[in-house]
């Protein structure tokens, strides 16, 4: 995993884990993630929320939601498994803002119990608890809308309302096949050829039942959660079901290293994360894989493109006069033509892109300092062992 009607709450929360984020203000973005939308127009609204997939199953049945519901209900997932990296926090992000902008309300199913399971943290719930609260403060440092997100514990939601959720989980299982249900073991980063334990064949039948168990209209997670929500459409045709969840599947942000299809937070040098101090970024950024005049499987250049670009609407390279002079782009597909003509070189792009980044964390960074719950989440998270 990798996402009750009463909007932008949390489940009635009694343990210090559970407590609201901290109310100190954090400095904000100055992007166009601050501004309020005006009232978006049923076409716009679909491309807005279209515009968050690489995948969309069905469109059709997307623009129907559209013109049939005011707010559409879409759910992401996630397990608090260690410090975030910027794809989870920064696209993510740029996702749920299109989302509410486009008037959905957003259920972001923090998955501890999930976690638990695949043991994360070693399987340590306290642990998995802590790390949920320290990314809940990184979405709001770096300017998440909360105003329509709502915050549901796993653990909490599934013990209060378990004589709603067990019999779904039952029925999902009854009505799959266990090598189905070995084929979504990639949702936990698993593969079938993986030495599972029995919680973690488990996992797959309570990760489609939390569509259902959620009310979601739409399931907005990564292309790497493809199979299991292909499993929950599978479900409503076997048991009638007249509306199945449209699945939003996002791009998943590669490594920074050759060949890596995705960042891993036990691989440090594979990533950024979200507080990593601006000489951490420059120094990863450096040593990123960045082959000239080429775009395939270019990190650096999909970090411009799906971080830098969305978040600023630009991409400037400051460089001397000697060099080519400073650049302002206004598309991908410019940079892109540069690239491969040589026109932009690797000594151009890691320098603008660490300080396009720099610029992002930057608030993230203030946060942790100077918020003194914040910064003792990150203490903790910090000292924990990664495990898989």
């Amino acid at each position: 995993m990798a996402d009750e009607e009463t909007q932008n709450n949390s489940p009635l929360l009694t343990e210090d884990r559970h407590a609201e984020p901290s109310s100190e203000n954090p400095t904000q973005q100055a992007s166009n993630l601050a501004e309020t939308r005006p009232e978006l127009s049923l076409e716009e609204k679909f491309q807005l929320i279209r515009s968050v997939g690489e995948e969309c199953i069905q469109e059709g049945e997307l623009r129907t939601l559209l013109e049939k519901k005011k707010d559409p209900v879409c759910y992401d997932g996630f397990e608090p498994s260690g410090r975030m990296h910027i794809a989870q926090g920064v696209m993510k992000t740029l996702n749920v803002n299109k989302l509410t902008d486009s008037g959905c309300i957003v259920k972001l199913w923090i998955a501890d119990w999930f976690a638990q399971l695949n043991n994360k943290m070693g399987g340590d719930l306290k642990k998995i608890q802590t790390v949920g609260r320290y990314m809940i403060e990184i979405w709001k440092a770096v300017g998440m809308k909360l105003d329509r997100v709502q915050f549901l514990w796993s653990s909490e939601e599934i013990n209060a309302r378990a004589h709603e959720y067990w019999p779904l989980v039952m029925e999902v299982a009854r009505h799959n096949k266990l090598p189905r249900i070995l084929r979504c073991c990639q949702i936990m980063g698993r593969s079938e050829q993986d030495e599972l334990t029995a919680a973690q064949i488990f996992y797959p039948c309570m990760q489609c039942a939390d569509i259902f168990f959620l009310k979601a209209d739409i399931c907005q997670l990564g292309m790497d959660q493809r199979k299991v929500n292909m499993l929950a459409r599978e479900f409503c045709d076997d048991t009638k079901r007249k509306f199945k969840p449209i699945i939003l599947s996002h791009h998943m942000l590669s490594g920074l290293q050759q060949g890596q299809e995705k960042m891993s937070k036990s691989d440090p040098t594979s990533a950024i994360f979200m507080e990593d101090e601006e000489a951490e970024v420059n120094l990863k950024i450096k040593k990123a894989f960045c082959p000239p005049k080429i775009v395939e499987g270019n990190p650096c250049l999909e970090y411009i493109k799906y971080i830098s670009f969305p978040w600023f609407g630009k991409f400037e390279v400051l460089r001397n006069e000697k060099n080519g002079g400073n650049k302002s782009y206004s598309t991908m597909e410019d940079l892109v033509t540069d690239y491969e003509a040589e026109a932009l070189h690797p000594a151009d792009v890691k320098p603008a892109l660490s300080k396009s980044l720099n610029r992002i964390l930057q608030p993230v960074r203030d946060h942790f300092k100077n918020n003194a719950e914040a910064k003792e989440l990150l203490k903790k998270v910090k000292a924990y062992r990664v495990t898989r």
